[in-house]
């Protein structure tokens, strides 16, 4: 029995990422037109003790290539344990504390920031990233030409020449592949908060973040669901090689473990059905791997099948993954087979985990 079910979970899969790899393929991109920046943005940094970080992200800011006085910056200080202060920036920034009321943080702080939003878009990143010089201008080009109240923007890793490193490259990018193959196919249901844009309308013709401000994280995959089932002809990607935000990867496979699981809890509480049948097949996939390689250590599966199962699945994951990567970054890729071997092993413990386990996040516990 088992022998006939696991070759066809990965044959599922297998479609699925092909279809995936269509989507991928579907979505034009797009640059800066040369249109003169009328649009007006607030950046929202929600952040807790990152100090350290945030100066990176304000030195990018002052780099960009967009009027001053047609962009602001908010950051929501999230109960630091140390003051954070700014001074001496061309641009309008100013800090703000996070008005808590629910269990999740940073939905809080966003929350919190619409109340003093002087724009009519907002465009949340992350304390620990920096984006591109044109990232502003590509954003507002993007709108003057299309009828749009969301966009999601990619995000890519600052590698160092580290197996951890290059694993959670490999990892992101596949997220990304399938985040701009899904919108491809008019399925979008995923985005990242490091580089999320909307509308301050349609924030409210949303009601917020109301629903899910029981879940920790999510701010972004939530609310950009909630847009998708309501308006979804105002919800785009915005696939741009000058829109990429770069963030850092994670320094140890701890922190990584918790990370992913935080990412893995929100997906059954997906408003989307075609992203929890995803998360599924994902799922499934990769067990039927796991499953498969201790079938072949009991001797219950021969060795030319469990070859062939890995085989089917990592053709298919790389072709996504090689589309996606060209992409996002111009860094070599490293560790592919070891990490396409090391990858269902990680994936179905994080997925197993965050069904009952808790994780840690910015010095809480949730």
């Amino acid at each position: 029995m088992f022998t006939f079910f696991l070759p066809l979970i990965l044959i599922i899969y297998c479609i699925t990422i092909a279809w995936l790899i269509y989507g991928f393929t579907k979505i034009t991109s797009f640059n800066f037109v040369g249109l003169k920046p009328i649009n007006k943005f607030t950046i929202v940094v929600p952040f807790r003790n990152e100090a350290a970080t945030l100066p990176l992200l304000l030195d990018s800011f002052s780099k960009l290539n967009y009027p001053t006085e047609l962009f602001e910056v908010l950051l929501v200080d999230d109960e630091s344990e140390e003051q954070f202060s700014v001074f001496g920036f061309q641009f309008s920034v100013r800090v703000i504390k996070n008005n808590r009321v629910s269990n999740s943080p940073k939905k809080d702080a966003i929350t919190t920031a619409m109340q003093q939003l002087n724009t009519a878009w907002i465009i949340t990143t992350d304390a620990d990233c920096v984006v591109a010089e044109n990232w502003l201008l590509t954003l507002d080009n993007y709108i003057q030409n299309h009828d749009v109240s969301m966009i999601a923007g990619a995000v890519t890793y600052d590698c160092r020449n580290s197996f951890l490193h290059h694993f959670q490259q490999l990892d992101l990018t596949s997220l990304q592949g399938a985040t701009i193959g899904s919108f491809g196919i008019g399925k979008g249901f995923m985005c990242n908060g490091a580089n999320l844009a909307y509308t301050k309308s349609l924030f409210k013709e949303l009601n917020g973040f109301e629903g899910n401000n029981s879940i920790a994280s999510g701010d972004d995959v939530f609310l950009l669901q909630k847009a998708v089932a309501k308006f979804p002809e105002r919800v785009h990607y915005l696939k741009s090689k000058s829109n990429i935000v770069v963030t850092k990867p994670v320094d140890s496979w701890s922190a990584l473990f918790y990370q992913r699981v935080r990412w893995a809890s929100k997906t059954t509480s997906y408003q989307s059905s075609f992203g929890k049948v995803l998360g599924l097949t994902v799922f499934a996939g990769n067990l039927s791997i796991v499953v498969g390689i201790g079938f072949w250590i009991l001797d219950l599966f021969s060795w030319p099948t469990i070859v062939l199962l890995l085989l089917l699945k990592f053709v298919l994951d790389l072709v996504l993954i090689r589309k996606s990567h060209s992409f996002l970054t111009t860094t070599k890729m490293r560790y592919v087979v070891l990490s396409s071997l090391f990858y269902p092993f990680f994936s179905v413990s994080v997925a197993l985990y965050s069904l009952f386990g808790k994780y840690e996040w910015k010095g809480r516990r949730f």
